[in-house]
């Protein structure tokens, strides 16, 4: 049934499939090199797509500095070119397509990996999944997907140096030595660090303002190991030493001079040419077949947190446009995506999340034109501005939660920096808003009881889901790009309509609930960075200068109104967010350690409701119980079934996942049945029955 081609094995359908294009190489793939064939599933059938294969490998690829389409990558200009004049680099991949490539969809789905880190999925629906190394300071493993680009110099072959900071707390109790970077990281530029600088203080708060701060004599800390050796230590220009061991309840900094920055931006570039190789050519330009070549009509990205923040630099950047002027991503799905990535600058460090001083918020937010005269970026600018030049926009279908209001600092992304108006969407976007999540959304499940604290934080887990939202989603960019069906309106809170008001107890009508705190000053605001002139910040792009960044003002955080019970009111609830247990916030209080307190990153938090009215009266809740709301379990069973099947109708929830939530809310046991309960809450179980 097969034959050979080039070395590989094909089957005859395959390669009918591969010669049946021939549009000359566009992409600069110069070779897709297949080091792993498996099937997926020891073999098993994947509903309409039958068996999976998945093919692993790396993508050769090189960047030609003189193409209008790449000179906005940082450095390229100053990095090594071969022969050609062209800059090269290797990135890994993995491609999950059907054994029997006509039950191929016909759309392939571009998985977009976070800090190395995704896989392929085998798609029932006969997609093909595609994934692919990035971000060059990931430091490769067995599994992860990686790129390796080359490291930028002056012009006459001497280093590049440039300012770095580092910043290092929650040290355990005695901590002697600490790796500068983790990942791959910037070497210093020298031996000789004389004119680095290490401050220590006592307090930071989420603006930046610090108290109790000096600075560390020289003769104190040192580039060493003292591990083994006490201080000063063994010299070692990638650890730091300091007399007496770090003191765990401060924060240090650290400002020095690092040495050969990595031109991160080829990641954009490899990206874009891995993806309309695989759509458009026949073969590589050393005569390899293309895998899928024939197969792709359609192609969407998607991707989570970072990787949705990478999506916003991809298009915002023009990499939507292939070297051939044609369209790369037909649809886009940034999820829980607040920024920029940070990749496309000197020492840039795209792995950062969102600690004091990073980047990527400073960048243009938005998907309409906005003109950010808060922070005096001039002419209104967006997102798809550079799409929009090229009629190579995507259809976008964007979705986040409560968390990326509180500690990702979402806000200006749908009002501006001003606050003043909501900025209208423009029509190929989308956006829904998933209320009540953390970052990512829960576990899921009916578990009235609290689990454990969140990582890091005090407060019990936010087990409100979005996954099976995300899927219902996904589904639905698909057939927008692949057959027109407008997806669900957008649903989000708005200026407009009184739903997102300053993050303060008076504005959301935030209750008073035993064990929670007061929420003023709780949110993380955006700060208004200042990186220096040759920093480009609309586009996250450029030299930083000035390390770190001056904070030139603070831009007050907007979050969702709640209801009486802390709930959230506006977007696109869960089915347990409509027929809660508790209360589902999207923040959380930092447990013991230097920011101990404070919001604790992007985590939700869960305070359940008590079971019956004598609980809740007893501790002062004002929160109805859940006897009080749903009165029996098929009480419970009728609300979690109600919700389900109008988030069915409404295209944000798969058949499937709605009748496995009723199932689940059935079986739960957060309430005693009817037959076990008391007359009271059995006639409150049959009214929420419709009985």
């Amino acid at each position: 049934m097969g034959r050979t081609m080039h070395g590989r094995t094909m089957t005859a359908a395959w390669a009918l499939a591969a010669v049946m294009i021939a549009t000359p190489v566009a992409a600069q793939v110069t070779r897709l090199e297949v080091t792993s064939r498996e099937r997926a599933g020891d073999g098993q059938a994947f509903g309409q797509a039958g068996p999976i294969e998945i093919l692993r490998g790396r993508v050769h690829g090189e960047v030609d500095p003189a193409d209008r389409r790449n000179r906005l990558i940082q450095d390229l200009d100053l990095a090594p070119r071969n022969a050609r004049g062209r800059v090269e680099y290797v990135a890994t991949f993995a491609l999950a397509r059907p054994v029997d490539p006509t039950r191929a969809s016909g759309t392939l789905v571009y998985s977009v990996v976070n800090r190395g880190n995704g896989d392929v999925e085998p798609s029932p629906d006969g997609h093909i999944w595609v994934v692919s190394g990035w971000q060059g300071d990931v430091v490769p493993t067995a599994r992860n997907q990686t790129i390796a680009v080359p490291v930028a110099t002056n012009a006459d072959g001497s280093s590049i140096t440039g300012p770095v900071l580092q910043r290092f707390y929650n040290m355990p109790a005695g901590t002697t030595t600490l790796p500068l970077r983790a990942g791959s990281g910037y070497p210093l530029a020298a031996a000789d660090q004389s004119a680095a600088v290490l401050t220590v203080s006592t307090a930071e708060t989420t603006a930046g303002v610090k108290t109790g701060t000096t600075t560390v004599p020289r003769s104190d800390w040192a580039l060493a190991d003292c591990r083994t050796v006490p201080f000063p230590g063994t010299p070692d220009p990638t650890r730091l030493c300091v007399r007496g061991g770090f003191e765990t309840t401060k924060l240090y900094e650290l400002v020095y001079t690092a040495r050969d920055p990595l031109v991160l931006g080829i990641g954009l570039a490899a990206t874009r040419d891995l993806v309309s190789f695989l759509r458009h050519d026949r073969q590589d330009q050393a005569g390899e077949a293309n895998p899928v070549a024939g197969l792709v009509r359609h192609t969407v990205a998607i991707g989570n947190s970072q990787s949705g923040n990478f999506i916003r630099t991809f298009i915002n950047l023009g990499f939507n446009e292939d070297l051939a002027g044609r369209i790369v991503w037909d649809g886009a799905f940034p999820r829980i995506a607040a920024r920029q990535t940070p990749i496309n600058f000197r020492f840039a460090l795209p792995g950062g999340a969102v600690d004091l001083y990073e980047p990527g918020s400073e960048g243009v937010l938005w998907w309409s034109p906005y003109e950010d005269a808060t922070r005096g970026r001039g002419a209104a600018a967006s997102l798809l501005d550079r799409c929009a030049a090229t009629a190579t926009c995507p259809k976008i279908v964007e979705a986040f939660g409560s968390a990326e209001f509180w500690g990702l600092r979402m806000a200006p992304d749908l009002v501006g920096t001003d606050g003043r108006a909501d900025i209208p969407l423009p029509s190929n976007v989308r956006r829904y808003y998933m209320p009540g999540t953390t970052h990512g959304g829960g576990r899921g499940g009916f578990q009235a009881a609290a689990g454990r604290a969140a990582a890091g934080c005090t407060l019990p887990a936010n087990p409100n889901p979005m996954n099976e939202q995300l899927r219902a989603l996904n589904a639905a960019l698909i057939a927008w790009v692949v057959s027109g069906v407008e997806p669900p309106s957008s649903r989000y809170p708005t200026l407009r309509d009184g739903s997102l008001v300053r993050a303060t107890t008076a504005a959301t009508g935030f209750p008073t609930i035993p064990g929670l705190p007061s929420i003023d000053g709780l949110a993380k605001d955006l700060l208004d960075y200042d990186y220096g002139a040759a920093y480009i910040a609309n586009d996250v792009s450029g030299v930083m200068t000035r390390v770190p960044p001056r904070i030139v003002q603070v831009i007050p955080a907007y979050v969702p109104v709640v209801d009486a019970d802390g709930n959230e009111t506006s977007g696109v609830p869960s089915v347990l967010h409509q027929a809660p247990l508790g209360t589902y916030l999207g923040w959380n209080l930092a447990g013991p350690g230097f920011f101990e307190g404070q919001i604790c990153g992007f985590q939700g938090a869960y305070v359940p409701f008590a079971t019956t009215k004598a609980e809740r009266e007893k501790t002062g809740d004002t929160r109805l119980s859940l006897e009080e709301r749903y009165g029996t379990l098929e009480g419970y069973g009728c609300v979690v079934q109600q919700a389900a099947e109008s988030a069915v109708r409404d295209r944000f929830l798969l058949r499937e996942d709605a009748d496995r939530f009723v199932r689940e809310a059935a079986e739960s046991g957060v309430l005693p049945r009817a037959a076990d309960s008391t007359p009271e809450n059995r006639a409150r179980g049959a009214a929420r029955c419709g009985a």
